[in-house]
């Protein structure tokens, strides 16, 4: 918590909200990703 806090008081509360995002939205796009891989292996792959 100590450093959530000093991260806000050192960079500001919109660049660390952004930076939680991006990280967030890493996450989900790489489970995304590993998803639609496997349906694409599922149906058949290249043809």
């Amino acid at each position: 918590m100590n450093e959530l806090v000093q991260a806000i008081s050192t960079v500001g509360f919109p660049i660390v909200v952004a930076m939680y995002s991006l990280i967030r939205l890493e996450k989900a796009m790489k489970a995304n990703t590993e998803i639609m891989t496997k349906l694409y292996e599922r149906l058949g792959g290249e043809r």
